[in-house]
């Protein structure tokens, strides 16, 4: 197709959760993965750089609205609040719009932190942190009766615990759940038919495989099904005129040692855990402990998740303060800790003026943050520097409540916030986890045959997108537009930013009980 003809209105976005550009590069070239190197030599294509941390619940709204998390509100998997407890992040909590609120018709399939379903102009089938699919996890409703009768036992996520002693089985569901995820596809391209102008569609089992297998081998054979999909979808876009845009979230790469930065803070004075005294001393002295409670009690046919969908959540935290244990939450002293992480390396102050039980002076708080970065900084394993620091203030200038720190491993190590006795850790079943270089490559009418893409951010694929199908980007968009993917004579080249006014999101709360996302998450080490 001309560079000249006229240019795509409507764009599909194929998203591969935790592909990392080193492997796409390595396999294309080797003859390995025919239609990933159809779209280097075709498109435009490049390592695309993530959101800090390189985490699946910043990056994809990230991807889907061109703003980093400060703007789109999204920080991690769970919320925290000022009186040190949680919630799970919703589509509720998203604050910019996404391209779904843009574009029309619009069909989106199995996208993390979509939940709870949105009304719009097309479909919806809400992917990662969704409950499970008794939930009303489609819109509209009706959808869901059409995908189960299509797809009988098509499920959110596995249960990965199940497979921690039994990796031999792994492969084997992770095909099963790809090949469910992509009859899906099929089902909402039906409902589409050729009314459409965005088709956005993730599949997350790159993501899953990875942490908890990383051998080349059978990584290959995983990617060959993703470029057999990549097939499919390239005949699709090709037949309705589409762009189309092949992102992932992130990159990912193997780890060996495991960091407990919670470790760090208590061992160097800024965090403190509660004293076992009163109810907690008690069942201290009795050898009573979280461990042993779920212990005894999964023994018995009665799991922790079992316990959290049957009680008050309220009453569940509150019981949970009382037993000694390790938790990065639960355990913490706040009437004398300094500063404390929570979940995928945000490290927050705890600030009088922001948190129920701050210790810490508002005028102090550059202070300790530069004292933080330095211990932070100091810490090696064999001479070697284990830990990456972030000022929360410059990846999130605009919103005031952001973490003050990120900190994350650097290559083979993995950061968690478990408070250990110890600050370095095995690994145990898992064998990769997130790096920050993830792929972009795009295709269509517009798109510059055999280019590379330099520079390219998350936050980027947005505005590119609809700059290239002749719509207008939101003025406060931080991603700018790869010109670097149009060819000189195509009309996205010649054609001027157009720019647009905003409005944010609701911002309500969902009342759900989301233990079996938590059990999920847990199993691939995103949570406690």
């Amino acid at each position: 197709m001309s560079p000249s003809s006229t240019p795509s209105k409507r764009a599909f976005v194929l998203g591969l959760d935790g592909v990392p550009w080193r492997l796409i590069e390595r396999w294309s070239d080797a003859g390995e993965l025919p239609n990933f190197a159809r779209m280097r030599e075709e498109g435009a294509s490049g390592v695309l750089e993530s959101t800090r941390p390189p985490t699946t619940p910043l990056a994809w709204p990230s991807i889907a609205t061109g703003v980093w998390p400060d703007k789109h509100g999204l920080y991690g998997f769970q919320r925290l609040s000022s009186e040190y407890s949680q919630r799970m992040y919703t589509s509720h909590d998203r604050r910019q719009p996404a391209l779904w609120d843009q574009l029309s018709p619009a069909h989106v399939g199995n996208v993390p932190m979509t939940y709870p379903a949105s009304e719009l102009d097309g479909t919806m089938v809400t992917g990662m942190m969704t409950p499970s699919t008794e939930r009303e996890f489609t819109y509209p409703p009706e959808l869901r009766a059409k995908l189960e009768e299509r797809i009988p036992e098509y499920r959110i996520s596995l249960d990965y615990p199940d497979y921690a002693d039994r990796l031999e089985a792994f492969p084997a569901a992770v095909d099963d759940m790809l090949s469910k995820r992509r009859e899906l596809m099929r089902l909402q391209m039906e409902e589409a038919s050729d009314d459409w102008q965005l088709f956005f569609f993730v599949y997350t089992a790159p993501d899953r495989f990875q942490h908890l297998v990383w051998e080349m081998d059978q990584l290959l054979e995983h990617y060959r099904r993703l470029d057999e999909i990549l097939g499919e979808v390239i005949e699709y876009a090709d037949d309705h005129v589409a762009d189309l845009y092949v992102v992932s979230d992130h990159g990912f790469g193997p780890i060996e040692t495991l960091v407990y930065v919670n470790r760090i803070l208590e061992r160097e004075g800024y965090l403190f855990r509660q004293e076992n005294e009163g109810t907690r001393g008690a069942l201290a002295s009795l050898g009573i402990s979280r461990d042993t409670i779920t212990n005894t009690l999964e023994r018995v046919g009665i799991s922790e998740d079992v316990l959290v969908s049957t009680l008050p959540r309220r009453l569940v935290d509150s019981v949970a303060e009382q037993i000694p244990g390790d938790h990065a939450l639960y355990d913490v002293d706040y009437e004398r800790t300094v500063a404390f992480v929570h979940g995928a390396g945000n490290c927050y102050i705890n600030d009088a003026e922001r948190f129920e039980h701050g210790v810490v002076d508002p005028g102090d708080v550059e202070r300790i943050k530069a004292e933080l970065v330095d211990v932070f900084e100091s810490v090696t394993d064999d001479g070697d520097r284990v830990l990456e620091v972030f000022d929360g203030d410059e990846l999130f200038p605009t919103d005031e409540r952001s973490p003050d720190l990120v900190v994350n491993g650097t290559d083979g190590y993995d950061s968690r916030n478990t408070i250990s006795d110890e600050t370095f850790g095995e690994t145990g079943t898992y064998a990769a986890s997130h790096r920050s270089k993830g792929i972009v490559l795009c295709r269509g009418p517009s798109i510059d045959a055999g280019a590379t893409l330099r520079g390219a951010r998350v936050v980027d694929i947005a505005p590119t997108l609809l700059h290239g199908i002749g719509e207008p980007i939101p003025e406060n968009t931080d991603g700018r537009v790869l010109f670097d993917a149009f060819d000189e004579r195509a009309t996205p080249s010649r054609t001027k930013v157009e720019r647009t006014a905003v409005s944010g999101g609701d911002g309500g709360e969902v009342e759900e009980d989301f233990s079996d996302v938590e059990d999920r998450l847990k199993g691939l080490g995103y949570m406690e």
